[in-house]
């Protein structure tokens, strides 16, 4: 794989199989490629002894700085499942969002990421977007939205939005 210095190479997201980050990591370093896969070290208790084990920070992802004449090459590496899209395109991060996270995990010992779920009947609040506060209650929801009922003018409407764009109003 090339890299020319006069095109920009962009950071993106790739989805791998359940616990292969490290392996997909070294391969593709092992392939040239700019490589971000953040790990923290955790302790793991077993029933005889305790042990500390470097994790994954985010499971089933890992970061590539490729070009993308080399995606074909890089999707198959294996281990990798997919490409991150982002509303059918490729996912790009920019270089200043990596660089955020790498300082941000630097900065803060001890930090973790957390799913957000959300019980059937509660009321959320959507801070962002095109439905910008406007009001629902969860009718169900995936790994990574959240299917909101919004009543208005007397009739219900059926909202799917992203988790990261709502909040709890039931504190």
């Amino acid at each position: 794989m090339s890299k020319t210095p006069s095109t920009p190479i962009n950071w993106f997201a790739l989805y791998t199989k359940p616990r292969a980050e490290k392996k997909v990591a070294e391969r593709l370093k092992a392939k040239g490629c700019q490589v971000y896969a953040p790990t923290q070290t955790v302790i793991k208790q077993w029933s005889d002894r305790k042990k500390k084990i470097e994790e994954p920070f985010f499971k089933s992802y890992v970061f590539v700085q490729f070009e993308l004449k080399d995606k074909f090459e890089i999707l198959n590496t294996p281990g990798v499942v997919a490409q991150v899209t982002w509303l059918g395109k490729a996912a790009e991060i920019r270089a200043e969002e990596i660089e955020a996270i790498q300082e941000f995990l630097q900065a803060y010992q001890g930090v973790s990421i957390e799913q957000i779920d959300f019980e059937a009947g509660q009321k959320l609040r959507i801070k962002h977007g095109e439905l910008e506060d406007e009001y629902g209650t969860v009718v169900r929801q995936n790994k990574h939205r959240v299917v909101l009922e919004i009543e208005k003018l007397g009739m219900a409407l059926y909202a799917e939005v992203p988790k990261s764009q709502v909040e709890n109003i039931e504190k």
